[in-house]
């Protein structure tokens, strides 16, 4: 299983790029966004991979972080879903963004992606909703190794780039608190609630104030998950 590619980038395509690591040739399926966040051809890139197998085909696809390529993974499991898709929708929401969706249930975000239905992302929703939680906890344990476009050529050939690109930046910039993120799902798991109803709860109160520190948002997530009187 190749898990991880790190050289110089040769050229870009639509959907794919080609890596030279050490005179190896190797092409690379990436979603549109993460297509916008690589460096120009000859700069040093490196991309977490998934291999995916077929009987007359083996296609390499890249991520830019491990949240990235989990949620590939889990969007993959999904009836209907193939690799097209789970591109679309990595490419239109994002690592993050499908986290929030999926947590906080909101299949129409998931149908904004080409070629995703209404009833599709209803599936996706309702069969990975209980993943959510395990996913944005993971954004928090450094999944993404940062940025590589500063490393030369030489270095990149001469040994391996041991940092992973990182996504486009928004138009409108967000805060990186996926630590928080990850502290305010552990603690209301320790609380006793559910993997689904925490990240549902925790992405709300992200949506409500993006630069809620952790005791910021276990607070406004408890309140979330009180009872209505």
């Amino acid at each position: 299983m190749i898990g991880k590619i790190a050289g110089r980038l040769d050229y870009r395509a639509e959907d794919h790029v080609l890596i030279d690591v050490r005179g190896v040739g190797y092409l690379v399926y990436v979603s549109d966004r993460t297509l916008q966040a690589l460096p120009g051809p000859g700069e040093a890139v490196a991309l977490y991979t998934e291999l995916l197998v077929r009987e007359d085909n083996l296609q390499l696809f890249g991520f830019t972080s491990l949240v990235e390529k989990e949620w590939h993974r889990l969007l993959m499991s999904v009836q209907g879903i193939g690799a097209k898709a789970s591109m679309a929708i990595l490419g239109a929401l994002g690592p993050d963004g499908v986290s929030r969706a999926i947590a906080l249930g909101d299949w129409n975000a998931v149908k904004a992606a080409k070629g995703v239905g209404p009833k599709t992302a209803q599936r996706i929703v309702l069969e990975l909703k209980d993943k959510a939680a395990s996913v944005m906890a993971m954004a928090g344990q450094g999944s993404s190794m940062g940025s590589a476009q500063g490393a030369s050529q030489a270095g990149a050939n001469e040994a391996d780039v041991d940092m992973v690109i990182e996504p486009a930046a928004p138009t409108q910039s967000t805060p990186d608190n996926s630590a928080a993120q990850s502290e305010a799902l552990s603690a209301l798991g320790n609380l006793g609630y559910g993997p689904g109803d925490a990240a549902s709860a925790v992405a709300t109160a992200l949506n409500d104030d993006p630069t809620a520190d952790t005791p910021s948002l276990i607070r406004a997530a408890l309140k979330l998950l009180a009872p209505k009187s």
